[in-house]
């Protein structure tokens, strides 16, 4: 065979495989935005669940055998996405005691040749950080770098021109690892070092086009005020924050939802052009409510079950659970730990809510995933507030229903094909089904869901299309 026809027929077995469109940068493990604007994909076109682990100070905190412990946990819980910080301080000193920049300058990273943890000479900051990037990507877990926590920003530490030299130097050195998505900002509103935040997300996707960037912003707002038409932002972040309903009383901020985080979501739902949003940083377990009083009550499995179920039945493309202890990777050393943690991290990996989680994600994957939509019509007559409100979701073929309370609740059938349907009851505490039975699908129908009626007896409604 001549080499034209051999090199024709390649040509041929490759747009067979993959059309007309140009092959992702890092293949399969590439996550793109879905064609409809609303969930990520990975490169061969499945459908990707954030399942995200706050891991905040794990490069600062963690030796390399802790790190490794802590991502293999994390990955057998079901989690892919960890988010954390590179930068919580300028300057920032890891275990090892290896310092981060020089004089406190973002713009010159301290560097030195070798990558050898026993050769404090051959040794930084920065080969602990690719160390543990690395080891993330063995596992399949995909990191959400924060370049710098906005307190730095917001107390004059980094200027723009620092901002761009630094956020080229993290583009340049994490361009080619395929398992990074960038989180600029840092618990920051948009508005504290706009041109700061810019500038590094700019620069961010200049020298980096192949991997995901967003913003991640303060308690109880969304990245979308500020980033949403930003060409370098992919998609919307929420922090719905750590406040009761009674404690979401500032007058200083723009949006009150209190608990309801569900509403974010359903606000950035309607903005155009689409994008996909998420809540990435709800309330954690373990933490209290409020954050700042230690004596106040603390944030429980069920709430961040709540968190995740609401928000993602509102239409998030996934979920980033948090824990008090596992955040700050607290060790009962800790001479001035924030919050008031009560268990060191290594306990914390094993706390309730952390494995509940993977329950949400593998309900979600377990039918149609891109046609899904968030649908409050499935509800007949008047919904609940606060926690006796059922969020509702649905496909072409299925439908799920939540509720936090296990309240009785009215359907309206007919939102989803078939002339009858399968109903069953998921437990997001044990991932497990009970069967309902069939029903016709048509008018209005009645649940009952199990066990008596009270917050944390939450259950999913499921209706399959027969």
């Amino acid at each position: 065979m001549k080499l034209k026809s051999q090199t024709f027929l390649l040509c041929l077995l490759y747009l067979l495989a993959f059309g007309c469109k140009e092959r992702p940068h890092f293949g399969d493990k590439s996550l793109l935005v879905s064609e409809n604007g609303r969930y990520l994909t990975t490169g061969d076109g499945k459908p990707f669940f954030w399942l995200g682990d706050t891991g905040w100070l794990l490069f600062s905190r963690l030796t390399r055998e802790e790190a490794n412990t802590y991502l293999e946990d994390r990955k057998q819980k079901g989690f892919n996405v960890i988010q954390v910080m590179v930068l919580h301080d300028v300057p920032s000193r890891n275990v090892y005691l290896d310092s981060s920049v020089v004089h406190g300058d973002v713009a010159k990273p301290m560097l030195t040749t070798g990558n050898n943890p026993k050769d404090s000479v051959a040794y930084d900051y920065w080969d602990h950080v690719d160390y543990i990037v690395d080891k993330a990507a063995e596992k399949g877990l995909y990191m959400a770098l924060v370049p710098v926590w906005g307190t730095n920003v917001k107390a004059g530490k980094v200027k723009e021109a620092q901002a761009k030299k630094y956020a080229e130097f993290l583009a340049k050195r994490y361009r080619e690892k395929w398992n990074i998505i960038w989180l600029n900002g840092g618990d920051i509103k948009g508005a504290d070092g706009l041109k700061v935040w810019n500038a590094i997300g700019q620069t961010l996707r200049a020298n980096d086009p192949n991997h995901l960037i967003t913003f991640h912003p303060r308690g109880r707002t969304a990245s979308s005020q500020w980033f949403h038409n930003s060409p370098w932002c992919d998609f919307d972040m929420v922090q719905s924050g750590h406040r009761r309903y009674d404690q979401d009383t500032s007058k200083n901020e723009k949006l009150h939802y209190g608990e309801d985080n569900w509403k974010y979501i359903e606000a950035d739902y309607r903005l155009k052009p689409v994008k996909p949003t998420i809540d990435g940083e709800p309330s954690y377990e373990g933490i209290p409510q409020g954050l700042h009083d230690t004596l106040q009550p603390r944030w429980t499995a069920a709430d961040v079950r709540r968190y995740g179920y609401w928000s993602v039945f509102a239409g998030a493309f996934g979920y980033t659970y948090g824990h008090n202890s596992v955040m700050q990777m607290y060790k009962f050393t800790d001479k001035k730990p924030a919050y008031g943690p009560k268990e060191q991290w290594i306990t914390a990996l094993n706390a309730q809510g952390a494995t509940q989680m993977r329950y949400l994600k593998t309900l979600l994957l377990s039918r149609s995933y891109f046609d899904r939509v968030p649908d409050q019509t499935l509800i007949a007559g008047r919904n609940g507030e606060k926690y006796d409100r059922v969020l509702a979701t649905r496909g072409e073929d299925f439908a799920m229903c939540y509720t936090y309370t296990g309240r009785n609740f009215k359907v309206q059938m007919g939102k989803i094909d078939g002339d009858d349907v399968k109903a069953s009851w998921f437990d997001p505490r044990t991932g497990k089904t009970i069967p309902i039975g069939e029903l016709e699908n048509k008018g209005i129908h009645e649940f009952n869901p199990p066990g008596e009626a009270a917050n944390g007896n939450d259950w999913v409604l499921i209706l399959d299309k027969i």
